[in-house]
């Protein structure tokens, strides 16, 4: 009788995670389609799926006018696909460094990208205060951050992942420090406010340029973590399991760090620093089809992409005056967390 119990406790588990996995294939598409609609000027879901078609050079036949057609094309396609990007790099990010450290508190800020990219951005906005240098100035110490953070954990002979981390939390409360200093010698009725809007993050004035920068290398490191989900399955037994099994622990780790690093500073240079969602969401990934990584990688990358649409929609029409991404997301992830370790979600798996 126990068995027969346990086998259809296990088999409704498995048709459960069976049934979050075909949404997570649907509803970045539903999500898609109802960012381009929402807002305060309010478009049909049947004008948006014509438009759409139309830009693609389908056959479609309707009417719609042509102020709808720029709200749509020009105004929130840019906005929306640079949210489903970002939310989905951050999110793969963040389990791909969960499982590779296997520490469930880890994000992909850890290593110092997001420090560095604030330094750099605070940088170029004192300096040049132009778009395309803020975003190069941000990615290129974002990458300095990771690199150094890296460097500085070949200098110590403890072996582990966990002195990589340590060397991160370094190198971010450095550049922390430089950032601190750039805020204090910026001028406080011009350069400090626009210093202070960047690091909260935002995604008011992205553009299609600013995406075609960044989705080559972001969507390159996504693919790679997708083709190599189901080795960090074997890293998180170890690397003497690992090695047994005939996986190379320190060139993975190595390919996973700088993979992750690209996408992350990739998005901060265009976004600002929006935390939170490579953290939350691999978790709740987790919950909805389990910590298996095959699945676990694409679950969070469809998850992340719809969460930082929805809160982008949340930012752009709460208000009058748009919130910033970066308080919304902390303001959903705290209580979020709360909620997991009251349910004693501590363990990982």
């Amino acid at each position: 009788m126990a068995q027969i119990i346990n086998k259809s406790a296990i088999a409704g588990g498995r048709n459960l995670r069976s049934r979050w996995t075909i949404l997570l294939w649907v509803a970045p598409a539903a999500v898609f389609c109802l960012g381009l609609a929402w807002g305060r000027y309010q478009v049909d879901l049947l004008d948006v799926l014509l438009i759409l078609g139309d830009a693609l050079g389908l056959p479609v036949s309707g009417e719609w006018s042509s102020i709808v057609q720029t709200v749509v094309l020009n105004v929130r396609l840019p906005r929306v696909l640079a949210a489903m990007i970002i939310g989905g790099g951050l999110s793969v990010s963040g389990a791909a460094f969960q499982g590779l450290f296997r520490n469930p508190l880890v994000s992909p800020y850890v290593l110092g990208v997001a420090s560095g990219a604030g330094f750099g951005a605070a940088l170029g906005i004192i300096i040049w205060n132009q778009p395309v240098m803020i975003q190069g100035c941000a990615f290129f110490f974002g990458m300095t951050a990771v690199i150094a953070a890296w460097l500085m954990s070949r200098l110590y002979k403890a072996s582990g992942s966990m002195i990589i981390v340590l060397a991160g939390v370094i190198v971010g409360a450095f550049f922390q420090s430089l950032l601190s200093l750039i805020k204090y010698l910026a001028d406080p009725d011009d350069k400090l406010p626009v210093i202070i809007y960047w690091l909260m993050g935002s995604l008011s004035s992205i553009t299609m340029e600013d995406l075609y920068t960044v989705l080559l290398p972001m969507g390159v490191c996504i693919v790679g973590l997708l083709m190599v989900r189901w080795r960090l399955n074997v890293l998180s037994f170890g690397d003497e399991e690992a090695k047994t099994l005939g996986v190379e622990a320190g060139r993975l780790r190595f390919g996973v760090v700088v993979a992750v690093t690209i996408i992350t500073a990739s998005a901060v240079s265009v976004s600002g620093i929006v935390g939170w969602v490579g953290l939350v969401v691999p978790h709740l990934a987790r919950m909805m089809v389990g910590p298996d990584y095959r699945k676990l990688i694409p679950a969070s990358l469809a998850l992340g992409a719809c969460y930082l649409v929805l809160i982008d929609g949340i930012a752009r029409n709460i208000s009058s005056a748009e919130i910033p991404l970066g308080i919304l997301t902390a303001t959903v992830g705290a209580p979020f967390f709360a909620w997991l370790l009251g349910r004693g979600r501590t363990g990982w798996a």
